[in-house]
């Protein structure tokens, strides 16, 4: 089991910015690629952002690409995503996942959740 808990969310102005956090517990944690989804009401969840084992890659979705980056520091078993320039579009809860292996875009191949942190971008 990996125990995965996010903090960072909260309540931000269009415009400016935020860090989440991601720590990590219970397994190996270089051996999951880490990734960031986010679910708006009424809206399926969808894909961020996902980063690799070793944090030399990295994939994003359209709508985030050169606004947020994720990051991960594996002696501290903790990912991050640094968003920027938000958006009120981007206002979601946000949730934290492992994957065993390569990262990956689909949120049903991810094995472990975080319970979520609620981001709120006002505009």
């Amino acid at each position: 089991q990996v125990q995965l808990v996010e903090s960072g969310g909260g309540l931000v102005q269009a415009g400016g910015s935020l860090r989440l956090s991601c720590a990590a517990s219970g397994r190996t944690f270089t051996n999951y690629a880490m990734g960031w989804f986010r679910q708006a009401p009424g809206k399926a969840r969808e894909f961020v952002a996902a980063i690799s084992q070793s944090g030399r890659s990295a994939l994003y979705a359209d709508s985030v690409k050169g606004r947020f980056t994720i990051s991960r520091d594996n002696a501290k078993n903790t990912v991050y995503l640094q968003m920027n320039t938000l958006k009120p579009e981007d206002t979601a809860v946000y949730y934290c996942a492992a994957r065993y292996g390569i990262a990956a875009i689909l949120t049903h191949s991810y094995d472990y959740w975080g319970q979520g942190t609620q981001v709120t971008v006002s505009s």
